[in-house]
């Protein structure tokens, strides 16, 4: 059976040097995505289900650390970063594939030697180590937004982002829904992201972000398909594939 390999990395020069040494060293596998991404990485695991992922610890959407945690022991995985003595520390105490940037062909062929060893039985469970990473070079603390301007008509009114029901994605803007009310603000859905607090606010859908209190229900649409009734709006969002997992735990 041919093995199928998921390749994660923003630096566009850095994911083809490990394409190409893939290629190389492994030309029995089969790359079946390779994305720049956190959420696109977890998408594409969830479409193709790959045997083997490489996972950039520091990436946009989700880090690797998270995608890998909701990967579990369902795939085999080789994190892939720059030198941090507490990751590298974390990873040799547990046992975990890791390749440093920049990557080494030596240092590529003896993970592949350990990968195919490894092939015939259950991927480990990185989900301690993930933990021990994070709690030892936790990320950087963002200021939390508290309020947002907003052309309403002629108007610009300043809403208080614990007023907001969620946040919907349109072009170039941002839909922002509240109870009897919405706006607009001129600030893309991504760049709103680092500072709304993922404990308060969720996203559920590449372009949708609901307040955890305003979420009244979450029901199954069919096997794939779920959908989010709120309080204080008619609306039902669609959750995505991707961030089902959090009506799951």
């Amino acid at each position: 059976m041919t093995v199928t390999i998921l390749v994660a990395e923003d630096e566009p020069l850095m994911r083809e040097r490990l394409l190409g040494m893939l290629a190389l060293a492994w030309p029995d596998a089969q790359v079946i995505a390779a994305v720049d991404n956190g959420l696109d990485a977890w998408d594409a695991y969830l479409e193709h289900a790959p045997r083997v992922v490489f996972l950039d610890i520091r990436m946009p959407g989700l880090s690797g650390l998270e995608v890998a945690e909701r990967i579990g022991r369902q795939a085999h995985v080789v994190f892939v970063t720059a030198y941090d003595q507490y990751a590298v520390d974390a990873f040799d105490a547990g046992a975990v594939d890791y390749l440093l940037k920049p990557i080494q062909p030596g240092r590529l062929d003896k993970a592949l030697a350990r990968l195919r060893e490894k092939l015939d039985s259950q991927p480990m469970d990185v989900s301690a180590v993930v933990r021990q990473v994070k709690a030892a070079s936790p990320a950087p603390a963002h200021e939390k937004l508290k309020w947002l301007k907003a052309s309403v008509g002629k108007q610009i009114r300043l809403i208080d982002v614990e007023e907001v029901l969620f946040f919907q994605a349109d072009t170039k803007y941002t839909r922002v829904v509240l109870e009897g009310s919405e706006a607009l603000v001129r600030i893309p859905l991504k760049d709103l992201l680092g500072g709304l607090d993922p404990d308060r606010f969720w996203q559920i859908h590449r372009g949708t972000v609901v307040k955890v209190t305003a979420i009244r229900a979450a029901e199954r649409i069919d096997a794939e398909r779920m959908q989010v009734l709120l309080r204080g709006s008619s609306e039902m969002l669609p959750v995505s594939r991707s961030f089902t997992y959090l009506f799951r735990e």
